[in-house]
């Protein structure tokens, strides 16, 4: 149990100092609430009133979320190679060559298609 005794201690100091931040700000901060601050914030711009059925999002938007998701998936595969690495041995090295390059394919595809492009 000692072992985890610095887990603990920087879990209380990160909770206290979450705390203390959010009754100091409560307690001290200013309270003048006016028609604008009460409103919905919209990056500096005066919110629009979304259609009856809700806002529809561009087919691009999951496009983009679907490719942040599988290369953030792959990506994160490569951590417990990176912690075990040198108990892999070459079976490791070319296990992850190929990963890499599979990644990379992939990457390369979406590239050339437009995919990492904004419109």
């Amino acid at each position: 149990m000692e072992l985890y005794a610095p887990i603990f201690v920087l879990g209380g100091i990160g909770a206290a100092f979450v705390v203390v931040s959010m009754v100091a700000g409560a307690v001290l901060g200013p309270k003048r609430y006016n028609r604008a601050k009460m409103q919905a914030y919209e990056c500096g711009i005066e919110p629009t009133p979304q259609p009856a059925g809700g806002g529809r999002f561009t087919v691009k938007y999951y496009m983009t979320a679907m490719m942040f998701i599988i290369f953030d998936i792959e990506i994160i595969f490569l951590i417990p190679w990176a912690v075990h690495f040198d108990a892999l041995g070459w079976f490791g090295l070319i296990a992850i060559v190929l990963f890499l390059v599979n990644v990379s394919i992939a990457y390369a595809y979406e590239w050339r298609r437009g995919g990492l492009e904004w419109d």
